[in-house]
């Protein structure tokens, strides 16, 4: 089984660069055989570039604004694959949502059969810094375990 650990956002933006930091700590932990960490920054099209390299399964570590408290952690998992037309949204290359780059994978035909997103919420994603805020800075440790929890269950 392959599967994809990709860390998005841009860390020269505080808590946007959430995702990229569990990926970091994640490439300095041992993994099992099969699974690949990137940091694909905050571009759609580097998450599709190496999704093209065929995945069954996805994590995307990403800050998400779901009105909770700094710091809070989610785990999403969307139905997966579905088609690009049925999500009534235009595809756009360029956007750097992961959504939008999981909607352009399915369209040319490389969609990994189940994505799972490990949200943080952030406190501050405008400021031009490479340091995270506190409450996000602590979630990136429990988001690591997460992830290698979630690794244990797809794999078992």
């Amino acid at each position: 089984m392959k599967i994809l650990i990709a860390g998005v956002g841009n860390p020269l933006r505080g808590d946007d660069g959430f995702g990229v930091r569990v990926a970091q700590r994640l490439a300095e932990r041992p993994l099992p055989a099969g699974v690949r960490v990137v940091e694909t920054g905050s571009s759609g099209l580097s998450l599709v570039h190496e999704l093209m390299e065929g995945y069954d399964a996805c994590i995307i570590a990403d800050a998400a604004d779901r009105q909770g408290p700094p710091g809070s952690l989610y785990l999403l998992e969307p139905e997966w694959p579905r088609p690009a037309a049925a999500s009534g949204q235009p595809i756009d290359p360029h956007q750097v949502d992961p959504s939008q780059a999981l909607l352009l994978a399915s369209a040319v035909g490389v969609p990994p059969t189940k994505v799972y997103i490990v949200g943080c919420q952030p406190a501050e994603i405008r400021e031009f810094t490479e340091t995270l805020t506190p409450p996000v800075e602590r979630a990136v440790d429990e988001a690591v375990q997460l992830v290698e929890a979630l690794l244990g269950r797809i794999l078992n």
